[in-house]
Protein backbone atom coordinates (compact mmCIF):
# COMPACT_ATOMS: atom_id res chain seq x y z
CA UNK A 1 0.00 0.00 0.00
CA UNK A 2 2.99 1.98 0.81
CA UNK A 3 4.84 1.89 -2.42
CA UNK A 4 1.62 2.01 -4.57
CA UNK A 5 0.95 5.77 -2.55
CA UNK A 6 4.67 6.43 -3.48
CA UNK A 7 4.04 5.56 -7.01
CA UNK A 8 0.93 7.52 -7.32
CA UNK A 9 3.17 10.36 -5.45
CA UNK A 10 5.93 10.24 -8.53
CA UNK A 11 3.13 10.29 -11.02
CA UNK A 12 1.19 12.80 -9.83
CA UNK A 13 5.02 15.02 -9.51
CA UNK A 14 5.42 14.24 -12.86
CA UNK A 15 2.16 15.41 -14.33
CA UNK A 16 2.70 18.53 -12.01
CA UNK A 17 6.07 19.08 -13.43
CA UNK A 18 4.82 18.36 -17.56
CA UNK A 19 1.81 21.13 -16.73
CA UNK A 20 4.32 23.64 -15.42
CA UNK A 21 6.97 22.89 -18.26
CA UNK A 22 4.00 23.48 -20.69
CA UNK A 23 2.26 26.52 -18.48
CA UNK A 24 6.23 28.17 -18.68
CA UNK A 25 6.54 27.61 -22.43
CA UNK A 26 2.62 29.16 -23.07
CA UNK A 27 3.75 32.43 -20.77
CA UNK A 28 7.59 33.08 -22.74
CA UNK A 29 5.50 32.23 -26.39
CA UNK A 30 2.91 35.16 -25.15
CA UNK A 31 5.58 37.70 -24.42
CA UNK A 32 7.60 36.67 -27.41
CA UNK A 33 4.73 37.86 -29.39
CA UNK A 34 4.16 41.35 -30.71
CA UNK A 35 3.89 44.09 -28.27
CA UNK A 36 0.56 46.35 -29.73
CA UNK A 37 0.15 49.40 -28.10
CA UNK A 38 -3.36 51.01 -28.31
CA UNK A 39 -1.69 53.64 -30.71
CA UNK A 40 -0.26 51.34 -33.00
CA UNK A 41 -4.29 49.56 -33.07
CA UNK A 42 -5.59 52.77 -33.69
CA UNK A 43 -3.78 53.86 -36.63
CA UNK A 44 -3.82 50.28 -38.22
CA UNK A 45 -7.29 50.71 -37.69
CA UNK A 46 -8.04 53.74 -39.04
CA UNK A 47 -5.40 52.85 -42.56
CA UNK A 48 -7.24 49.59 -43.05
CA UNK A 49 -10.73 49.88 -41.74
CA UNK A 50 -13.23 48.77 -44.36
CA UNK A 51 -16.30 50.69 -42.77
CA UNK A 52 -13.97 53.80 -42.63
CA UNK A 53 -12.83 53.28 -46.76
CA UNK A 54 -16.43 52.80 -47.69
CA UNK A 55 -17.54 56.03 -45.63
CA UNK A 56 -14.08 57.98 -46.97
CA UNK A 57 -15.63 57.01 -50.88
CA UNK A 58 -19.29 58.91 -50.04
CA UNK A 59 -17.47 61.67 -48.48
CA UNK A 60 -15.55 62.07 -51.97
CA UNK A 61 -18.59 61.33 -54.39
CA UNK A 62 -20.10 64.16 -52.64
CA UNK A 63 -17.05 66.41 -52.86
CA UNK A 64 -17.15 65.47 -56.55
CA UNK A 65 -21.29 66.44 -56.50
CA UNK A 66 -20.41 69.70 -55.30
CA UNK A 67 -20.43 72.12 -57.91
CA UNK A 68 -20.86 75.18 -60.76
CA UNK A 69 -22.24 72.68 -63.46
CA UNK A 70 -24.12 70.26 -61.05
CA UNK A 71 -26.30 72.99 -59.90
CA UNK A 72 -27.31 74.47 -63.13
CA UNK A 73 -25.39 77.60 -63.22
CA UNK A 74 -22.59 77.25 -66.34
CA UNK A 75 -23.61 77.23 -69.74
CA UNK A 76 -23.88 73.94 -71.62
CA UNK A 77 -22.42 73.60 -74.70
CA UNK A 78 -22.94 70.69 -77.29
CA UNK A 79 -21.02 69.50 -80.24
CA UNK A 80 -22.90 67.72 -83.08
CA UNK A 81 -22.05 66.15 -86.55
CA UNK A 82 -24.33 64.06 -89.01
CA UNK A 83 -23.15 62.75 -92.36
CA UNK A 84 -25.46 60.96 -95.31
CA UNK A 85 -26.80 59.80 -98.08
CA UNK A 86 -28.74 58.12 -100.54
CA UNK A 87 -28.49 56.11 -104.55
CA UNK A 88 -32.14 55.98 -105.96
CA UNK A 89 -33.23 55.67 -109.16
CA UNK A 90 -35.52 58.70 -110.51
CA UNK A 91 -38.25 59.76 -113.30
CA UNK A 92 -39.31 63.47 -113.27
CA UNK A 93 -41.93 64.81 -115.41
CA UNK A 94 -41.87 68.19 -116.56
CA UNK A 95 -44.55 70.76 -117.08
CA UNK A 96 -43.67 70.45 -120.99
CA UNK A 97 -44.26 66.47 -120.64
CA UNK A 98 -41.01 65.57 -121.32
CA UNK A 99 -39.73 63.06 -118.90
CA UNK A 100 -36.36 62.36 -116.76
CA UNK A 101 -35.17 59.38 -115.94
CA UNK A 102 -31.87 59.30 -113.62
CA UNK A 103 -30.54 55.24 -112.84
CA UNK A 104 -28.20 55.54 -109.38
CA UNK A 105 -28.60 59.00 -108.47
CA UNK A 106 -26.79 59.63 -105.60
CA UNK A 107 -27.60 62.64 -102.89
CA UNK A 108 -25.03 63.29 -99.98
CA UNK A 109 -25.59 65.96 -96.64
CA UNK A 110 -23.34 67.11 -93.83
CA UNK A 111 -23.92 68.77 -90.69
CA UNK A 112 -21.62 69.98 -88.36
CA UNK A 113 -22.21 72.98 -85.56
CA UNK A 114 -21.60 73.53 -82.05
CA UNK A 115 -24.45 75.05 -79.52
CA UNK A 116 -24.57 76.84 -76.38
CA UNK A 117 -27.59 76.65 -74.04
CA UNK A 118 -27.04 79.31 -70.82
CA UNK A 119 -30.10 79.43 -68.35
CA UNK A 120 -29.77 82.84 -66.91
CA UNK A 121 -32.69 83.15 -64.28
CA UNK A 122 -34.76 80.13 -63.06
CA UNK A 123 -35.98 82.10 -59.70
CA UNK A 124 -32.62 81.19 -58.08
CA UNK A 125 -33.39 77.70 -57.87
CA UNK A 126 -29.65 77.12 -58.88
CA UNK A 127 -28.28 78.74 -56.34
CA UNK A 128 -30.14 76.99 -54.04
CA UNK A 129 -29.02 73.72 -55.37
CA UNK A 130 -25.59 74.76 -55.16
CA UNK A 131 -25.96 75.25 -51.41
CA UNK A 132 -27.54 72.35 -50.92
CA UNK A 133 -24.73 70.26 -52.58
CA UNK A 134 -22.38 72.02 -50.25
CA UNK A 135 -23.91 70.70 -47.39
CA UNK A 136 -24.42 67.62 -48.76
CA UNK A 137 -20.70 67.48 -48.95
CA UNK A 138 -20.00 68.90 -45.53
CA UNK A 139 -22.41 65.89 -44.17
CA UNK A 140 -20.26 63.60 -45.65
CA UNK A 141 -17.54 64.85 -44.26
CA UNK A 142 -19.09 64.35 -40.71
CA UNK A 143 -20.42 60.94 -41.74
CA UNK A 144 -16.46 60.05 -42.49
CA UNK A 145 -15.62 61.52 -38.83
CA UNK A 146 -18.58 59.92 -37.35
CA UNK A 147 -17.28 56.67 -38.68
CA UNK A 148 -13.77 57.23 -37.69
CA UNK A 149 -14.84 57.98 -33.85
CA UNK A 150 -16.84 54.54 -33.96
CA UNK A 151 -14.05 52.87 -35.24
CA UNK A 152 -12.02 54.11 -32.50
CA UNK A 153 -14.52 53.59 -29.88
CA UNK A 154 -14.42 49.88 -30.95
CA UNK A 155 -10.82 49.64 -31.11
CA UNK A 156 -10.37 50.95 -27.71
CA UNK A 157 -13.20 48.97 -26.21
CA UNK A 158 -12.15 45.72 -27.82
CA UNK A 159 -8.42 46.29 -26.87
CA UNK A 160 -9.22 46.59 -23.58
CA UNK A 161 -10.91 43.87 -23.49
CA UNK A 162 -8.02 41.97 -24.81
CA UNK A 163 -5.90 43.72 -21.65
CA UNK A 164 -8.31 42.75 -19.27
CA UNK A 165 -8.51 39.26 -20.56
CA UNK A 166 -4.95 38.87 -19.98
CA UNK A 167 -5.17 40.23 -16.57
CA UNK A 168 -7.83 37.52 -15.93
CA UNK A 169 -5.38 34.72 -17.58
CA UNK A 170 -2.55 35.72 -15.39
CA UNK A 171 -5.12 35.36 -12.02
CA UNK A 172 -6.16 32.41 -12.59
CA UNK A 173 -2.95 31.37 -13.51
CA UNK A 174 -1.60 31.98 -9.77
CA UNK A 175 -4.80 30.39 -8.73
CA UNK A 176 -3.71 26.97 -10.67
CA UNK A 177 -0.06 27.91 -8.29
CA UNK A 178 -1.84 27.97 -5.17
CA UNK A 179 -3.85 25.17 -6.13
CA UNK A 180 -0.88 23.04 -7.13
CA UNK A 181 0.62 23.77 -3.42
CA UNK A 182 -2.44 22.50 -2.07
CA UNK A 183 -2.11 19.49 -3.68
CA UNK A 184 1.38 18.62 -2.88
CA UNK A 185 1.01 19.67 0.62
CA UNK A 186 -2.36 16.65 0.80
CA UNK A 187 0.30 14.65 -0.81
CA UNK A 188 2.84 14.78 1.57
CA UNK A 189 0.75 14.59 4.71
CA UNK A 190 -0.98 11.51 3.17
CA UNK A 191 2.42 9.96 2.66
CA UNK A 192 3.46 11.04 6.11
CA UNK A 193 0.32 9.67 7.89
CA UNK A 194 -1.28 12.87 8.83
CA UNK A 195 -3.39 13.82 5.86
CA UNK A 196 -5.78 11.80 4.36
CA UNK A 197 -6.84 10.46 0.61
CA UNK A 198 -10.40 12.71 0.47
CA UNK A 199 -8.39 15.59 1.16
CA UNK A 200 -5.77 15.04 -2.11
CA UNK A 201 -8.84 14.11 -3.71
CA UNK A 202 -10.76 16.87 -3.07
CA UNK A 203 -7.49 18.90 -3.80
CA UNK A 204 -7.30 17.64 -7.09
CA UNK A 205 -10.66 18.06 -8.50
CA UNK A 206 -9.97 22.00 -7.54
CA UNK A 207 -6.95 21.89 -9.19
CA UNK A 208 -8.56 20.26 -12.17
CA UNK A 209 -11.52 22.99 -11.90
CA UNK A 210 -8.99 25.55 -12.01
CA UNK A 211 -6.99 24.23 -14.59
CA UNK A 212 -10.31 24.29 -16.55
CA UNK A 213 -10.78 28.17 -16.03
CA UNK A 214 -7.38 28.94 -16.74
CA UNK A 215 -7.75 27.30 -19.82
CA UNK A 216 -11.70 28.50 -20.55
CA UNK A 217 -9.99 32.62 -20.13
CA UNK A 218 -7.19 31.73 -22.50
CA UNK A 219 -9.78 30.95 -24.81
CA UNK A 220 -11.70 33.95 -24.51
CA UNK A 221 -8.07 36.06 -25.07
CA UNK A 222 -7.63 34.52 -28.16
CA UNK A 223 -11.29 35.24 -29.22
CA UNK A 224 -10.82 39.07 -28.79
CA UNK A 225 -7.74 38.79 -30.08
CA UNK A 226 -9.22 37.84 -33.33
CA UNK A 227 -12.13 40.27 -32.71
CA UNK A 228 -9.41 42.66 -32.70
CA UNK A 229 -7.71 41.61 -35.70
CA UNK A 230 -11.06 41.70 -37.69
CA UNK A 231 -10.88 45.48 -36.78
CA UNK A 232 -7.78 46.74 -37.71
CA UNK A 233 -8.71 44.53 -40.98
CA UNK A 234 -5.39 42.21 -40.62
CA UNK A 235 -4.71 38.84 -40.69
CA UNK A 236 -7.29 37.15 -37.87
CA UNK A 237 -4.56 34.79 -37.09
CA UNK A 238 -1.63 37.18 -36.03
CA UNK A 239 -0.91 36.79 -32.13
CA UNK A 240 0.22 39.57 -30.34
CA UNK A 241 0.83 40.63 -26.49
CA UNK A 242 -0.63 43.95 -24.95
CA UNK A 243 0.51 46.09 -21.78
CA UNK A 244 -2.01 44.43 -18.95
CA UNK A 245 -2.47 47.92 -17.56
CA UNK A 246 -5.68 50.11 -18.00
CA UNK A 247 -5.49 53.57 -17.57
CA UNK A 248 -8.15 56.01 -16.81
CA UNK A 249 -8.77 59.23 -17.50
CA UNK A 250 -10.58 60.47 -14.08
CA UNK A 251 -10.81 64.42 -14.71
CA UNK A 252 -13.46 64.52 -17.01
CA UNK A 253 -15.95 67.11 -16.27
CA UNK A 254 -19.72 67.09 -17.03
CA UNK A 255 -20.07 70.68 -18.23
CA UNK A 256 -16.96 71.02 -20.15
CA UNK A 257 -17.91 67.34 -21.96
CA UNK A 258 -21.52 69.19 -22.60
CA UNK A 259 -20.14 72.39 -24.25
CA UNK A 260 -17.87 69.78 -26.65
CA UNK A 261 -20.81 68.09 -27.39
CA UNK A 262 -23.11 70.59 -28.94
CA UNK A 263 -19.59 71.67 -30.97
CA UNK A 264 -18.58 68.38 -32.51
CA UNK A 265 -20.55 65.34 -31.68
CA UNK A 266 -21.32 64.70 -35.45
CA UNK A 267 -24.56 63.19 -34.87
CA UNK A 268 -25.84 66.67 -33.51
CA UNK A 269 -24.29 68.18 -36.49
CA UNK A 270 -25.54 65.79 -38.90
CA UNK A 271 -28.99 66.34 -37.41
CA UNK A 272 -28.23 70.28 -38.20
CA UNK A 273 -27.24 69.82 -41.94
CA UNK A 274 -30.37 67.47 -42.50
CA UNK A 275 -32.41 70.53 -41.12
CA UNK A 276 -30.59 73.10 -42.94
CA UNK A 277 -30.81 70.89 -46.09
CA UNK A 278 -34.48 70.90 -45.85
CA UNK A 279 -34.90 74.62 -45.86
CA UNK A 280 -32.68 74.45 -49.26
CA UNK A 281 -35.25 72.18 -50.94
CA UNK A 282 -37.71 74.51 -50.53
CA UNK A 283 -35.75 77.52 -52.26
CA UNK A 284 -35.94 75.21 -54.95
CA UNK A 285 -39.48 74.12 -55.26
CA UNK A 286 -40.43 78.03 -54.81
CA UNK A 287 -38.13 78.61 -57.89
CA UNK A 288 -40.64 76.79 -59.99
CA UNK A 289 -43.11 79.76 -59.19
CA UNK A 290 -40.78 82.62 -61.45
CA UNK A 291 -39.76 82.61 -64.91
CA UNK A 292 -37.26 80.74 -66.47
CA UNK A 293 -35.41 82.28 -68.78
CA UNK A 294 -32.45 81.22 -71.37
CA UNK A 295 -29.90 82.06 -74.02
CA UNK A 296 -28.78 80.13 -76.55
CA UNK A 297 -26.49 80.44 -79.43
CA UNK A 298 -24.59 78.19 -81.94
CA UNK A 299 -22.48 77.93 -84.97
CA UNK A 300 -23.79 75.89 -87.51
CA UNK A 301 -22.28 74.30 -91.40
CA UNK A 302 -24.64 72.46 -93.52
CA UNK A 303 -23.95 71.13 -97.29
CA UNK A 304 -25.57 68.73 -99.18
CA UNK A 305 -25.49 67.92 -103.08
CA UNK A 306 -28.79 66.38 -105.15
CA UNK A 307 -28.32 66.00 -108.84
CA UNK A 308 -32.14 65.41 -109.20
CA UNK A 309 -33.00 68.87 -106.99
CA UNK A 310 -33.61 72.44 -108.15
CA UNK A 311 -30.31 72.76 -106.66
CA UNK A 312 -27.43 70.30 -107.54
CA UNK A 313 -25.46 72.09 -104.14
CA UNK A 314 -26.16 73.49 -101.40
CA UNK A 315 -24.16 75.32 -98.77
CA UNK A 316 -24.65 76.94 -95.59
CA UNK A 317 -22.73 78.30 -92.31
CA UNK A 318 -23.16 80.68 -89.66
CA UNK A 319 -24.67 81.91 -86.07
CA UNK A 320 -27.59 80.98 -84.50
CA UNK A 321 -29.08 82.66 -81.21
CA UNK A 322 -32.32 83.07 -79.15
CA UNK A 323 -33.76 84.30 -75.80
CA UNK A 324 -36.85 81.60 -74.46
CA UNK A 325 -38.56 82.46 -71.70
CA UNK A 326 -41.11 80.02 -69.77
CA UNK A 327 -43.16 80.89 -66.93
CA UNK A 328 -45.48 77.86 -64.86
CA UNK A 329 -48.84 79.51 -64.79
CA UNK A 330 -50.98 76.19 -64.01
CA UNK A 331 -49.97 72.25 -63.43
CA UNK A 332 -52.78 70.81 -61.58
CA UNK A 333 -51.73 72.80 -57.97
CA UNK A 334 -48.45 70.25 -57.85
CA UNK A 335 -46.50 73.54 -56.96
CA UNK A 336 -48.55 73.96 -53.97
CA UNK A 337 -48.42 70.61 -52.93
CA UNK A 338 -44.50 70.16 -53.24
CA UNK A 339 -44.32 73.44 -51.05
CA UNK A 340 -46.20 72.12 -48.42
CA UNK A 341 -44.58 68.64 -48.35
CA UNK A 342 -41.37 70.32 -48.38
CA UNK A 343 -42.42 72.67 -45.56
CA UNK A 344 -43.49 69.33 -43.04
CA UNK A 345 -40.08 67.97 -43.78
CA UNK A 346 -38.66 71.31 -42.58
CA UNK A 347 -40.85 70.12 -39.59
CA UNK A 348 -40.03 66.71 -39.13
CA UNK A 349 -36.21 67.72 -39.37
CA UNK A 350 -36.49 70.50 -36.70
CA UNK A 351 -38.34 67.30 -34.11
CA UNK A 352 -35.43 65.16 -35.19
CA UNK A 353 -32.88 67.92 -34.24
CA UNK A 354 -34.62 68.17 -30.85
CA UNK A 355 -34.65 64.56 -30.26
CA UNK A 356 -31.26 63.78 -31.28
CA UNK A 357 -30.42 66.36 -28.81
CA UNK A 358 -32.17 64.88 -25.81
CA UNK A 359 -30.99 61.59 -26.99
CA UNK A 360 -27.05 62.57 -26.54
CA UNK A 361 -27.95 65.01 -23.14
CA UNK A 362 -29.61 61.77 -21.32
CA UNK A 363 -26.49 59.61 -22.99
CA UNK A 364 -23.87 61.90 -21.76
CA UNK A 365 -25.63 62.38 -18.56
CA UNK A 366 -26.06 58.47 -17.95
CA UNK A 367 -22.62 57.75 -18.88
CA UNK A 368 -21.29 60.48 -16.34
CA UNK A 369 -22.86 59.14 -13.85
CA UNK A 370 -21.60 55.87 -14.58
CA UNK A 371 -17.70 57.00 -14.68
CA UNK A 372 -18.16 58.46 -11.40
CA UNK A 373 -19.73 55.19 -10.01
CA UNK A 374 -16.93 53.09 -11.36
CA UNK A 375 -14.06 55.17 -10.28
CA UNK A 376 -15.31 54.77 -6.57
CA UNK A 377 -15.93 50.94 -7.28
CA UNK A 378 -11.99 51.00 -8.76
CA UNK A 379 -10.73 52.34 -5.70
CA UNK A 380 -13.28 50.23 -3.25
CA UNK A 381 -11.99 47.11 -5.45
CA UNK A 382 -8.37 47.81 -5.32
CA UNK A 383 -8.41 48.08 -1.89
CA UNK A 384 -10.67 44.52 -2.00
CA UNK A 385 -7.75 42.48 -3.87
CA UNK A 386 -4.99 43.85 -1.19
CA UNK A 387 -7.82 42.62 1.69
CA UNK A 388 -8.27 39.10 -0.39
CA UNK A 389 -4.64 38.77 -1.59
CA UNK A 390 -3.45 39.13 2.43
CA UNK A 391 -6.27 37.17 3.69
CA UNK A 392 -5.34 34.14 1.18
CA UNK A 393 -1.17 34.20 2.23
CA UNK A 394 -2.51 33.79 5.71
CA UNK A 395 -5.20 31.25 5.17
CA UNK A 396 -2.23 29.48 2.74
CA UNK A 397 -0.01 29.74 5.64
CA UNK A 398 -1.88 28.50 8.43
CA UNK A 399 -3.05 25.36 6.03
CA UNK A 400 0.57 24.42 5.67
CA UNK A 401 1.04 24.14 9.09
CA UNK A 402 -2.08 22.03 9.40
CA UNK A 403 -4.42 24.46 11.80
CA UNK A 404 -7.50 24.69 9.14
CA UNK A 405 -9.45 22.26 7.06
CA UNK A 406 -8.96 22.67 3.09
CA UNK A 407 -12.25 24.17 3.33
CA UNK A 408 -10.85 27.44 4.19
CA UNK A 409 -8.09 27.55 1.89
CA UNK A 410 -10.73 27.18 -0.74
CA UNK A 411 -12.97 29.51 0.31
CA UNK A 412 -9.84 32.15 0.74
CA UNK A 413 -8.81 31.29 -2.61
CA UNK A 414 -12.17 31.75 -4.16
CA UNK A 415 -12.60 35.20 -2.65
CA UNK A 416 -9.22 36.23 -3.95
CA UNK A 417 -9.85 35.68 -7.62
CA UNK A 418 -13.50 36.89 -7.07
CA UNK A 419 -11.98 40.43 -5.94
CA UNK A 420 -9.90 39.83 -8.44
CA UNK A 421 -12.36 39.31 -11.29
CA UNK A 422 -14.27 42.25 -9.99
CA UNK A 423 -11.27 44.56 -9.90
CA UNK A 424 -10.46 44.04 -13.63
CA UNK A 425 -14.04 44.05 -14.63
CA UNK A 426 -15.14 47.51 -12.76
CA UNK A 427 -11.56 49.10 -14.32
CA UNK A 428 -12.64 47.92 -17.56
CA UNK A 429 -16.33 49.43 -17.15
CA UNK A 430 -14.92 53.00 -16.07
CA UNK A 431 -12.78 52.95 -19.46
CA UNK A 432 -15.48 52.21 -21.41
CA UNK A 433 -17.60 54.60 -19.59
CA UNK A 434 -14.80 57.10 -20.32
CA UNK A 435 -14.61 56.43 -24.11
CA UNK A 436 -18.81 56.66 -24.26
CA UNK A 437 -17.76 60.44 -22.79
CA UNK A 438 -15.30 61.30 -25.27
CA UNK A 439 -17.00 59.47 -27.76
CA UNK A 440 -20.47 61.73 -27.51
CA UNK A 441 -18.72 64.80 -27.34
CA UNK A 442 -16.52 64.39 -30.37
CA UNK A 443 -13.03 64.80 -28.33
CA UNK A 444 -12.43 60.44 -28.66
CA UNK A 445 -8.84 60.71 -30.31
CA UNK A 446 -5.53 58.51 -29.10
CA UNK A 447 -2.06 59.79 -29.25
Amino acid sequence: MKRQVENQSIKMKIKHFIFFIALWLSCTNLFAQELLTLQEAVAIALKNNYDIKLIKNEAVIAQNNSNLGNAGILPVAVGNFSTGGSRQNTVQTQASGVERVTDGARSTNMNYGVGLDWTVFDGFRMFATLERLKTLEQQGQVNAKAQILTTISDVVATYYNVVKQQKLVLAYDSVIDVSALRLKIANNKLEIGRGSKLDVLAAKVDYNTDTSAYLQEKNLMATYMVNLNQLMARDVTLKFSVPDEINIDNKLDFTTLAGQMQLLNPDLRNAMLNKKIADLNLKEIKGDRYPRIALNSGYEFSRSTSPTGFNTQFRANGLTYGLTASVNIFNGFLQRQNERNAKILINSSELSLEKVKQDLNAQLTTAYQNYITFLDLVELEDRNVEIAKQNLDITLEKYRLGSIAPLELREAQRNAIDASNRYVEIKYQAKLAEVTLKEISGTLNVQ
